[in-house]
């Protein structure tokens, strides 16, 4: 079947093609500045979960972040396009385009909006720990299988946090991570590998945010 195409609206906003049966990450973050760490996490996903696609989910603003210095959405956009540079990730500013903030309601609108797509939500091993922070965090982990990528200096605190002692009962074996995406929540998988220290924090702070 061919892949549907979005509703299109300026900037970008728009939902990427997609078609029933397909296997998407999502991967949602502010991108102020994208940079090659979001890559690695990407390409590390599609490869080991056996996506067909990613899709950076470019949000608005981070209602747990101030938003000082942030660039404007379709900057952020245009620049995450460059560095993604890669055929099998799509990167879009939907939540804009459909009025979401928070993500558990825009995994919701997507499982509607595009019946028969197994989506996994993708982050990083620092936004686990941070997940209980999120809004109806507990409602997220039971809409859709999540994946949990390495970072430095995150292993240890990251699993034994407050989020992966409740995903603990869905935990999958790495050598299981193709599996995850037709699991049924909750599940996760914790994948080990190739870690970028790359940070948005940190290139901000050395003055190579953007403009």
């Amino acid at each position: 079947m061919s892949p549907a195409a979005g509703p299109r609206s300026p900037g970008g906003r728009n939902l990427p093609a997609w078609a029933p049966g397909l296997r998407v990450g999502l991967f949602g973050g502010s991108f102020n500045p994208p940079h090659d760490g979001h890559r690695l996490v990407s390409t590390t996903a599609l490869r080991r979960l056996a996506l067909d696609r990613v899709w950076w989910v470019v949000t608005p603003g981070n209602p747990l972040k101030r938003h000082d210095g942030l660039a404007d959405l379709d900057t952020r956009i245009a620049a995450a396009r460059a560095v993604a540079d890669h055929p099998d990730i799509a990167v879009t500013g939907l939540e804009a385009g459909i009025g979401m903030r928070y993500t558990v309601d825009t995994v919701r609108y997507l499982q509607r909006r595009c019946p028969g797509v197994r989506f996994v939500w993708i982050m990083g091993a620092d936004n686990l720990m941070q997940l209980p922070r999120w809004r109806r965090w507990r409602d997220l982990v039971d809409l859709v299988p999540i994946a949990v990528v390495d970072r430095p200096g995150s292993t240890l605190r990251s699993l034994n946090g407050r989020a992966a002692a409740v995903l603990a009962p869905g935990r999958l074996r790495e050598t299981e991570a193709q599996l995850l995406a037709d699991r049924h929540p909750p599940a996760f998988v914790y994948l080990h590998g190739p870690r970028s220290s790359a940070s948005s924090t940190a290139l901000r702070d050395a003055g190579r945010g953007l403009l």
